[in-house]
């Protein structure tokens, strides 16, 4: 009889074991999904290997994620675009060699990093804290890659301009500023915004989990369906930054990414080339969701 008991309680303790978990993830996914997001990141970034640390420029902080050290390779950095974190590179980060040296930087004002006037969000100011943030971890000690979306693309293609001998190649991904003969949807909504001061609806500041989906059709190659749930906490996760971001998305100082270095283009802004650079690559969705790959050998 106590040997039956001894059983029962094993099998109780162990089912109570494994019930805690699963009723923890359960309420998680139905009350606070944006922890499980946060928990999420947290769990990748360890899997892939990724440190976080903070890197503190005279009274400005940078938060970024770093594996591996410098080695014959050149490093990389990756920009992320607007509203977006360092996290969004997760899903390359994996599929890249560990012995790289890889490092993903929140950009001006996103997620860990300081938050200070607007003139830090233009193009123009996020490249001198970009260049601030390199010349501070040393990166810039020999030639380094620097990857770049949306936003982060146009950064990275006038960092390359504005500091040619510090970068040995670019990947430019959807950059932000790139004029083409075959605007997207998207352009053309960026462009109406440009030209208004409204600063509702704007589609990469969701604040509804609808708006999310919405987002993610305008922006994404590949459609997939995402549980509501996980839309809300995606949602809940950026809705503390939502201010921040209404006021960059106003922000209008971008450079278009052309061969003129220097010449103004119409209504502001200017040109630039990157002719020091031995690679660029430039990767743009089409009009009817065809991907584009230009090559180049520096010339814009």
């Amino acid at each position: 009889m106590a040997a039956d008991l001894d059983v029962v309680n094993l099998f109780v303790i162990a089912g109570g074991t494994l019930a805690i978990p699963i009723l923890a993830f359960v309420a998680s996914f139905l009350f606070w999904p944006s922890a499980l997001i946060k928990v999420y990141y947290w769990y990748w970034r360890r899997t892939l290997g990724l440190q976080v640390r903070y890197a503190d420029c005279g009274g400005y902080r940078f938060c970024y994620a770093y594996r591996g050290k410098p080695g014959m390779r050149p490093s990389i950095l990756m920009l992320h675009g607007f509203s977006a974190h360092k996290d969004t590179w997760l899903t390359v980060v994996k599929y890249l060699p560990k012995h790289l040296h890889i490092v993903c930087v929140d950009m001006p004002g996103h997620e860990g990093t300081t938050r200070t006037t607007t003139e830090d969000y233009a193009i123009q100011g996020q490249v001198k804290r970009i260049h601030q943030f390199v010349e501070t971890i040393r990166l810039n000690r020999k030639p380094f890659h620097v990857v770049g979306t949306s936003m982060g693309g146009n950064v990275a293609g006038v960092y390359g301009a504005c500091y040619p001998l510090e970068i040995c190649s670019m990947t430019l991904i959807c950059p932000d500023g790139i004029r083409h003969p075959c605007e997207t949807k998207f352009d053309n909504h960026l462009q109406d915004l440009e030209h208004s001061n409204y600063t509702l609806n704007i589609p990469l500041i969701p604040t509804t989990p609808e708006e999310m989906e919405d987002m993610f059709k305008l922006c994404s190659h590949v459609r997939f369906k995402i549980p509501q749930q996980i839309l809300q906490g995606l949602v809940d996760v950026r809705q503390p930054h939502n201010t921040f971001y209404e006021e960059g998305a106003l922000t209008s100082d971008n450079c278009t990414l052309t061969s003129d270095m220097g010449q103004k283009r119409p209504g502001g802004g200017c040109f630039w080339s990157y002719s020091h650079c031995r690679s660029v690559t430039w990767m743009q969705s089409g009009p009817a969701g065809e991907l584009w790959t230009l090559c180049g050998d520096g010339e814009a």
